[in-house]
């Protein structure tokens, strides 16, 4: 068991969130909007489907909003996005993996390089970074839901591959085929889980030690953030303490 890095994904980013809380529950419908149109309507029915709304009710997106993304995908008139993963380095040859769904790839790939450019990255061929990265489900339980021992021997009978506990929470790790299957046993044991994603997990995390390539990178992410087209975005890092307590 491993001590969790809350500074490995930008998605824990909690301030930046609440900043951006109308574009988050933007990109959250659109997920479940496009889940539903490929598979079936009804979450129980659809895996994909599911994962989007328990996303969205985690960040406490409102459910007449969830119902109405699901009932756009039932229309004629909903859009077609393409799913499209871009891939590149930041400041200090930080790898960052950003997937995006767009009606418009020149349009996404054109903003997507010049953020990279902007902040003192590059973008990459795809494949030129994600080798760094394993494909995980990720499933995080709140440290009320048990203690280390206890999650542990849970996330182990349900199939899990690993769990990572600190005083924050937990996070439970699955092949990128098992998260349902790992998802829906847990809750019998431990209740249901506050997120259960799909992520982009790093290998070996570079830890930034320098408050200057710090804040270029986080201007980097906070760009990505602030597109419509993208909807996650992850990178291979770790702030130290003492970085992380200045920004």
């Amino acid at each position: 068991m491993a001590g969790h890095s809350k500074w490995a994904n930008i998605q824990h980013r909690k301030g930046k969130q609440d900043k951006l809380r109308s574009k988050l529950f933007s990109k959250l419908a659109k997920e479940i909007t496009v889940a539903a149109k490929m598979g079936d309507p009804d979450p129980d029915k659809n895996p994909r489907l599911r994962l989007a709304v328990k996303e969205a009710k985690s960040n406490s997106v409102p459910k007449d909003v969830i119902d109405r993304a699901i009932k756009k995908s039932q229309g004629g008139d909903a859009e077609n996005y393409d799913e499209i993963r871009y891939e590149g380095y930041g400041p200090n040859g930080i790898a960052i993996i950003v997937e995006a769904m767009t009606d418009n790839r020149n349009r996404t790939a054109s903003n997507v390089r010049s953020y990279f450019t902007k902040y003192g990255g590059d973008m990459g061929q795809t494949g030129s970074v994600s080798f760094m990265f394993d494909r995980k489900g990720e499933i995080m339980y709140p440290a009320s839901a048990g203690d280390a021992d206890t999650v542990m021997m849970a996330a182990i009978e349900a199939g899990a591959e690993d769990v990572e506990s600190d005083e924050e929470g937990h996070w439970i790790y699955t092949s990128d085929t098992d998260l349902g299957e790992v998802s829906a046993a847990l809750e019998g044991a431990l209740g249901e889980s506050e997120t259960a994603k799909l992520i982009w997990k790093p290998q070996a995390p570079t830890e930034i030690t320098d408050l200057e390539t710090a804040q270029k990178l986080m201007k980097l992410l906070d760009a990505f953030d602030e597109d419509d087209d993208v909807q996650n975005v992850t990178g291979n890092f770790d702030l130290s303490d003492d970085v992380a307590a200045q920004l």
